[in-house]
């Protein structure tokens, strides 16, 4: 450990281990059991504690808190774990919790933005490329998929689950699983206003995906069939890949159920036009 990155006023206790070329800036503090990989900058105030290790090139901003007691009444001190990927953001006053139930984990993937204010609580794990938006809430065993988006603002119930490439709009409330790929928003009742066309196609996903996802969503959401009636007309009728294959786990896989679908009957979205809309991103958005 290089002491010229090291601010003097900065605390880390016997024990922390520290990789090369590691910032710790004024006041922060790094317990005895929190692990520093490479490159990560710790900034001024921010507080590290318990079974915490922080990936490669991490930032961790001012007065963030992590690895703290889990708020979950039920814990009686077992050993816990929070583990950060490489490349994050942990922005200002961000709190990320530690876990419950012995060696459970807290698990932040690759990439992700965590906006200030955000809150991660006990036992929740975290795609790569996340971002959450400012004040966006994760309650317990909460589950965001990779490259999710949360709005800011938004709190996510307990067991509920973010599928991937799914866009949560700010100032909404998440009380059911949000299927992967879908676009949506809403506080009473949360509203899915059909797939993420314009971040599926910044993503590469071509065209005849696009389709397939909009007839899978369709289907789900516009038959007014029952759940695993529609599932099953997915699997006959849309070609499957990958993604589409996610769809149908993710749906059938759903505990809590999917959001939005309960009151579907009698609330019926709009049959947009899926074609007409592809052939408006072709022209209006750039990869």
């Amino acid at each position: 450990m290089s002491q010229k990155n090291i601010h003097p006023s900065a605390i880390i206790e016997p024990g922390a281990k520290v990789g090369k070329n590691v910032t710790v800036e004024a006041y922060a503090v790094i317990k005895s059991t929190v692990t520093l990989e490479d490159n990560v900058v710790v900034k001024s105030h921010a507080y590290i504690d318990g079974n915490t290790t922080i990936g490669a090139g991490t930032i961790i901003w001012p007065s963030a808190s992590i690895g703290t007691k889990t708020q979950d009444l039920k814990f009686k001190g077992e050993k816990t774990y929070v583990i950060i990927g490489k490349n994050c953001e942990i922005r200002e006053f961000v709190t990320i919790n530690s876990s419950c139930n012995e060696n459970s984990v807290v698990r932040i993937g690759d990439h992700c933005l965590i906006m200030a204010y955000c809150h991660v609580a006990h036992n929740c794990e975290i795609g790569n490329r996340v971002i959450m938006a400012n004040n966006a809430m994760l309650a317990g065993h909460v589950v965001v998929e990779d490259y999710a988006i949360i709005g800011g603002m938004t709190p996510v119930h307990q067991f509920s689950r973010i599928g991937q490439y799914a866009m949560v709009g700010g100032f909404s409330r998440i009380t059911h699983d949000v299927p992967p790929y879908s676009l949506g928003a809403g506080y009473s009742p949360y509203k899915l206003g059909g797939l993420n066309l314009v971040g599926l196609k910044r993503h590469g996903f071509p065209l005849e995906v696009r389709r397939a996802l909009s007839k899978a969503f369709k289907l789900t959401y516009r038959s007014r069939l029952r759940l695993s009636e529609a599932l099953e007309q997915i699997e006959n009728e849309v070609e499957i890949c990958p993604h589409v294959q996610h769809w149908i786990d993710f749906c059938r896989n759903s505990k809590r159920g999917l959001i939005g679908f309960q009151g579907i009957a009698s609330q019926p979205l709009p049959d947009e036009d899926y074609d007409e809309i592809e052939e408006l991103l072709e022209e209006k958005v750039k990869v």
